[in-house]
């Protein structure tokens, strides 16, 4: 079980060379070989202080797969800011959208942040605290909800419920690639790329405000 003691903050810096010591170890060697003698040697700091930061060897673990998540998450919400600022109309949401579910699918998906992610949760997932442990948890899609109610606001979109559409809207671009391709990454298979504007139209078949006005689909 994790350790209940209570943790010192410390520096940003040791913090930071722990986790990415870690992180190294245990891609490289595996949660069960990585000591955390290791660890403090590669990160340059004593045993104590990993112990005193991070209490045990699987809090630390649960911190480095944390890190990497919520680097994923500031990558979505960035993407979102590129993608989806503000658009005018509704031509500009559709390759808004169709362009934030590519970046996605190319730089996120393709990253060596979310293959350390994968790697992680699948590899050590008995040291981690649950067998669903998700440590993206809802973030992600609370951020397009966000940004779909903003454009519900605007007049662009019709969302009754921005969870729920952000959910679909998930669900028909990197869904149906998953479901059909085993796989969501554009950068490493092109076929990707159809199925998310297909999808990125059908949602907007569905939510876009003028929709019922003869709006193009």
């Amino acid at each position: 079980m994790p350790t209940t003691k209570t943790l010192r903050e410390g520096s940003t810096r040791k913090r930071a060379a722990i986790l990415t010591a870690a992180r190294e170890l245990f891609l490289a060697d595996g949660f069960d070989r990585s000591s955390v003698d290791a660890v403090a040697a590669r990160a340059e700091v004593s045993k104590r202080t990993v112990y005193d930061y991070f209490g045990d060897k699987r809090t630390l673990l649960r911190a480095v797969v944390d890190s990497v998540g919520q680097s994923l998450v500031t990558t979505v919400r960035r993407t979102l800011d590129d993608t989806l600022p503000e658009p005018a109309g509704a031509a500009e949401l559709e390759d808004g959208l169709v362009a934030f579910a590519m970046r996605i699918a190319t730089d996120m998906l393709g990253s060596a942040e979310y293959t350390t992610l994968q790697r992680l949760v699948r590899t050590e997932s008995g040291h981690l605290p649950q067998q669903d442990y998700n440590p993206m948890a809802d973030t992600p899609d609370e951020a397009i909800a966000e940004r779909f109610a903003a454009f519900a606001e605007a007049g662009l979109l019709d969302v009754p419920d921005a969870r729920l559409a952000a959910d679909q809207f998930l669900a028909l671009t990197f869904g149906v690639a998953l479901d059909r391709l085993g796989s969501a990454n554009a950068a490493q298979d092109p076929r990707v790329r159809p199925l998310v504007v297909e999808g990125v139209r059908t949602f907007l078949r569905a939510y876009r405000a003028d929709r019922g006005a003869g709006g193009t689909a």
